[in-house]
Formats: structure tokens, sequence, C-alpha cells
């Protein structure tokens, strides 16, 4: 049924926020020179985020979300909820990106992307590039749109797949050379003249708007944004619009306006029909809610560990490292010393797990040897932020030039789930073997976001490999039970979980343990670290 509603502080090293921050200041990952010296005074920080301010921060060319993505998949590690999609259609100015953006700030939830069907023209042919000089090439007919791409690409964005999207240049008529890397979308807002033109692209929107705006003004804002915005004059502005704005509007655009949900009338001004979609996209993330950590907790884990676990061989060597760092009376520099021999244990027990095939080499006695060579195109290690990052100067001691990704997720404290805040991926990182760090493990929530986000970036199940320095059974469980392909490497595993989720016998927070945040009484609640387990 339709409704037609008529109105009554950053780091100069890495560009993350120093509260989020955690290398020198240089763009190197340097934990120890984060780190106070033993016996230091502690003191609050001087970085805190208030509650009334927007749920991100924009930080250069990146953005890290104050309020994180909820799990978007189910204990099985499947996608179990896509991203609402909103579709908004209506013709050339007529404020479909004012309306977009006033959506998404009256919803006030983090994780929405804004696409714009102006992103995926076609490329054009030299001749058409001639035409379009001339202002003799229709950009407002169907045919002008890549719309193959252009479904492929919102169909894996609703699915939470990460993507590319391409950047079209108006002054040149052309896409530029990079493309941008778009992930993680609760919500999906869609804006196109022609957004309703297609039937598969109408099958992927939840919701579908139309903005309508009187002819005249139309033509005015058209004026105005190709004159500044897009270098044309006065003239060849005029001369698109009666040769095909204007008759693509009344014969492709505006007979879709029977297909949308709701018509809003006058465009980012009409205020009671954007509170009015609002309510309603409310209400669809609310039956969407999932608890990912409630299902884990509660499984019955009667089963023998998997096949794919790995646990490093317990050693006279391995069980002393372990009972100094588990003893709740070393001091944290030598916490910090024996942790980091067992990281490098670890961490060399993990290479042992990557492909390898014969290779024959000449020694300088000029006699052949028979040997193993890594069969792979790449090494990339990611760690979750904060304590996964204690692992990456082991990762790098045994790995020549690996390359580092950095996933940070929280615990929501209200909600108790897992959420994602922020992630810095290499590219082409699914042509890569993968080693993900994480310092504990307890329930398997936080790793198994950091495998599905791994996954929506298509690297392969079976090149992941989780290295962590302790679990607990139940983590094993879950993370193999999701992801059956994931080879899961630590040092030890312990039977059971508190109260609150700690791994029991344990080694205690191991972040606050490594970093000399423990027992910071002077610490606001939105000051503190917040683990993910």
């Amino acid at each position: 049924m339709q409704t037609n509603i008529r109105e009554s502080s950053v780091c100069s090293g890495c560009n993350l926020p120093c509260c989020l921050c955690f290398c020198s200041g240089s763009g190197e990952d340097s934990l120890d020179r984060l780190l106070p010296p033993a016996g230091a005074p502690r003191r609050k920080s001087a970085t805190s985020l208030s509650k009334t301010e927007p749920p991100l921060l924009r930080t250069g060319t990146r953005t890290i979300y104050t309020a994180g993505r909820p799990p978007w998949y189910d204990e099985h590690g499947a996608q179990s909820k896509e991203a609402f999609v909103i579709g908004l259609c209506g013709g050339s100015a007529s404020g479909k990106t004012t309306v977009a953006n006033k959506i998404i700030e009256a919803l006030d939830v983090p994780w929405v992307v804004l696409l714009s069907m102006d992103s995926f023209y076609k490329v054009l042919s030299p001749e058409e590039q001639a035409l379009a000089a001339s202002n003799d090439y229709n950009f407002d007919h169907p045919g002008a749109f890549d719309f193959e791409l252009l479904v492929a690409t919102l169909r894996k964005l609703k699915q939470g797949k990460s993507v590319k999207i391409p950047v079209y240049d108006f002054t040149l008529h052309g896409r530029q050379k990079d493309w941008k890397n778009v992930y993680g979308a609760s919500v999906i807002i869609f804006e196109g003249i022609m957004s309703f033109a297609d039937k598969e692209l109408l099958q992927l929107l939840d919701m579908k708007i139309f903005v309508d705006a009187d002819s005249d003004i139309r033509l005015v804002r058209r004026l105005r944004r190709d004159i500044t915005e897009r270098g044309r004059d006065i003239e060849g502005v005029i001369k698109q619009y009666n040769k095909f704005v204007k008759p693509a509007f009344e014969q492709y655009i505006e007979p879709t306006m029977r297909l949308a949900d709701i018509v809003v009338p006058r465009g980012g001004g009409n205020m009671v029909a954007i509170d009015l979609i609002v309510q309603h996209v409310h209400s669809q993330l609310e039956e969407r809610e999932l608890s990912v950590r409630a299902l884990l907790a509660s499984a019955q884990q009667n089963q023998p560990l998997p096949q794919t676990l790995s646990v490093l061989e317990s050693t006279p060597q391995v069980k002393g490292l372990h009972t100094i760092i588990r003893n709740k009376e070393t001091s944290r520099d030598e916490f910090i010393f024996y942790s980091k021999r067992l990281m490098r244990l670890l961490i060399e027990h993990a290479l042992t797990f990557l492909p390898s095939q014969t290779c024959v080499v000449q020694t300088p006695q000029g006699q052949q040897y028979e040997g193993r060579s890594y069969n792979g195109k790449g090494i990339t290690g990611v760690s979750v932020l904060r304590a996964g990052e204690t692992m990456e100067p082991a990762l790098r001691a045994v790995c020549k030039d690996v390359r580092i990704g950095k996933i940070l997720i929280q615990t929501n404290l209200d909600s108790g789930e897992p959420e994602l805040h922020y992630l810095r991926l290499p590219k082409d990182i699914s042509e890569d073997h993968v080693i993900l760090m994480d310092s504990t493990v307890s329930t398997g929530a936080a790793a198994m976001m950091a495998v599905r986000v791994l996954l929506d970036h298509e690297v392969q199940e079976d090149r992941i490999a989780l290295v962590s320095l302790l679990m607990a059974e139940l983590g094993v469980h879950s993370v193999a039970y999701a992801f059956p392909k994931v080879k899961i490497i630590t040092t030890a595993v312990d039977k059971s979980l508190d109260d609150f989720l700690h791994v029991i016998p344990g080694i205690g927070d191991f972040g606050d343990r490594y970093f000399g945040t423990d027992g910071i009484d002077s610490l606001s609640d939105d000051d503190q670290d917040q683990p993910s387990y």
C-alpha cells in the first residue's frame, strides 16, 4: 500500500583517535613504547567519548564507529540477517540525497551506508565521451547505467560482504582508477533516478520511497549543481535538461512512483514523512536483533575436541611459562617477558600449518639440498585489538614482510554481545593465508565475529588460522562448529568459564596485565576498555 505523506583527537601515525590508538605515533606499531614503566603512577585517560556525540569519528580517510555493529550471523557462523535496504527514487535534483541524509541523521544508528546510483554509470566509449562533452549523451536513460554491476554490488552489500564501489568523475565522464571499499551495513540507503527501473534491483529493496518535487524547483537545483559542482555552462545544462532529463522523467521515472511504499513531497523538509520512515526502520532492526553469545553459552558442548585444534606440546618449558604468566603475583615486567616467549613458540608452531612444497637449493659446497618452501601467495596477520596486537612482534620476527591488519571488537555492556567497531585490512587479503591473533578466547563470540569479517572479505575459510595463547573448551567448540575448516592453534585449553565468562583457571585479563591497566579505579565507565570474549 502506497502512503502519500504531507507535512503539517587523532594519532599522527595511524590516524586513529588516541583512545583507540596503540601505535607509537609514527605509524609503526610499537606496544613497548606505549607501556608505562613498572611502578609508574597510573592516571586517568585524557580522551573520553561523550554519549551525546555522534556514534562515529572521521579521521582522514577512515571512519571509526564508537557504537559497534552487533552480530549479523548466528551461532553457526552463517549470515542470519541481511541489511535493511531503503530505495530512494525521484527525478534529477528532487532532493533524494537530502532525504537520505535526513534519514541517516534521524536514525541515529551506526553502520549506515549511503549508496548512490551515480557511481554506476557505464564506462563510455570514445564516441560516447565526445557526445558527453557536447551535452549530447543521454545520462538519464536506463541504458546509461551498469545494472549488472549495481545489482551484484547491492546484493553482496546486503548480505554483509565487502564490496568495491566505482567512483565516477562527472567532469571527465568516466570512472576513477581507485574504487571505494565499503563493508558492514546494518542499513543501506540506495538512491538514484532509476532506482525502481530494474526488476532484480526492486527485489533487493525492503522499503521503496519516491521523492517528489516540482519540475521548476528541480531545474533550478540542477542548474546550480551542474554549474558549481560539475563545471558545466548554463546553455549546456538547459540543453541537456530539455533534450534528455525532462523526457526521461516523464517516460521512465515518474511512472515508477506507483511502485513506491511512500511518496515524499518537498523532499528533506518533510519531517513527518522522515519520522514515519525512521520509525519503521527502527521496528525492523529490533525484529532482527540476535543474541549470539547467549546461544553459545547455553549450547551443549559434550563433544570431543575437534580435529582442527592443535595444542602446542606441553613441554617443561611451555609448562613453566604458563606457571609464570598464570601466577597472579607475577610482576608486569615478567608477565610481558614470558608472554612474549610463549607467543614466539606459538607463532612458530602456527607457521608449520601453512602449505609448503618441495624445494631444491644448492649449498655453498656445490651440493643439492632438498628442503621445503612456502606454497602460497602471501601471509597476513590480523590482530583483534587490543590484546591480540601484543602477538604482532612475534609474527614479524619470524615472518619477513608479513602484512598486518587490525579488527577492534568490544563487548556491549548492555546487551553482552560483541560489537565490531573498526577494521583495517590489507588490500587483496582474499588471496592470502591469514593468521588471526587474539590473546585469549572464552565463549568464542569475538573470534567468530573476526572470522566472519574475514570471510566477508572473501578470505577462504581453510586459509584462516585462529591463534590464541589460551582458549576455553567452549570457545574451541564454538569456532570449530561454526567454521569447521578454520585451524585453531593454542598453547593450552582450559575446561570452563565463570559467571563473568572468564576462562577458568585462566590467566586473568591479558590486556590489563600486559598494558598495566588492571585495577584502575580512577577510570569512569566511559573511559575503561571493555574486552570482548
